[in-house]
């Protein structure tokens, strides 16, 4: 079942998207929908030039969004535009064309990146520890880039601080989970509680690095290497983001794990190898960590109803949320 905010788009459609990106003379010789993603429509797309490219297309602007998936297809193509200017060794797709229109609505057309999706590797039981690698480095050298501010661009959450950027993030997500009726594990105003109690380590973030922060294995291509193995082949899905701590952005990778109980994972041994430093024994960085994982947490959790997924659909997400949320909550609200 799609997501209530992807689009249903036919190949009619795609051809008008394409044709309003590189004009009337460019043709669609195929196409079809790709999967995996759960905001965009998502399809792949062969063109007569013999080119291979990908449409992502926004939701309807009638569609409800959480607060910070306001504007998030052009969010996607500063990002990439970013990254192409500031950080060329990270392989992002090309961004050919963002384009709006009352009629076709907010999307991107990009250039298609070879591989499989790291997850199905994953599955199938092939070792991938140079491809987690590969995307450490990748990581760092999106690290090294410096914003202009804390936080989400394009008047969404923000803040002069770190501190105040990630308060107001939070305070987001609290507001989206009373729209949409969504079930807390604490009472609001005890989650922002024990926000407040921790948030003075995040004083200690004085650079607003550019951060993915979507880094799962699901927006992670793989390739194959020289070696027979896999390499990182691309980076995908950069729509999610903001300027801030370097350490949230080792969440979603280690997605239900924990970096400090992993100090020895290929993604950090590739993130330490391209020169950032991860000090994960130290009581505050672990500290940053456990509100970042809770902030990933609660927003897999409030984005639940604006996707259609509900306890029926997706049982064993709710259950491994609410286990995750607790283990987390149970850590910051202890000495």
């Amino acid at each position: 079942m799609s997501s209530p905010t992807q689009r249903l788009l036919d190949t009619d459609q795609v051809r008008r998207y394409v044709a309003a990106s590189l004009g009337p003379a460019v043709r669609v010789t195929d196409c079809g929908p790709l999967g995996g993603g759960g905001f965009a429509a998502v399809w792949w797309v062969r063109l007569d030039d013999g080119r291979a490219v990908v449409l992502k297309v926004g939701p309807p602007p009638s569609v409800p969004l959480l607060r910070y998936e306001r504007d998030l297809i052009a969010a996607e193509a500063r990002y990439l535009r970013l990254v192409a200017a500031h950080a060329p060794t990270v392989p992002v797709p090309p961004l050919l064309h963002h384009g709006k229109d009352p009629t076709l609505g907010d999307w991107l057309l990009t250039g298609h990146l070879p591989g499989r999706m790291l997850y199905t590797l994953v599955a199938d039981g092939v070792p991938v520890d140079d491809v987690w690698t590969g995307l450490g480095t990748a990581f760092a050298a999106l690290h090294r880039v410096t914003g202009d501010r804390f936080g989400y661009d394009g008047g969404r959450a923000a803040g002069p601080t770190w501190r105040s950027a990630y308060t107001a993030m939070v305070d987001d997500l609290l507001a989206d989970a009373a729209d949409w009726a969504v079930p807390l594990p604490l009472p609001a105003d005890r989650l922002r509680a024990l926000v407040a109690r921790h948030a003075g380590v995040l004083d200690v973030v004085r650079r607003p690095a550019l951060l993915h922060f979507d880094g799962w294995a699901g927006n992670v291509l793989a390739v194959p290497g020289p070696d027979g193995g896999h390499r990182l082949g691309g980076l995908v899905d950069g729509e999610r983001f903001l300027y801030g701590d370097p350490l949230l952005d080792l969440v979603s990778p280690l997605l239900f794990r924990r970096a400090e109980d992993t100090p020895d994972d290929p993604f950090l041994r590739g993130y330490r190898t391209a020169g950032a430093r991860v000090a994960l024994d130290e009581p505050g960085v672990r500290r940053r960590l456990g509100l970042y994982r809770l902030y990933l947490y609660l927003l897999m959790t409030v984005e639940a109803p604006s996707r259609g997924i509900t306890v029926d659909t997706e049982p064993d997400r709710f259950r491994i949320l609410a286990r995750l949320l607790d283990e987390e909550l149970s850590a910051l609200d202890g000495p």
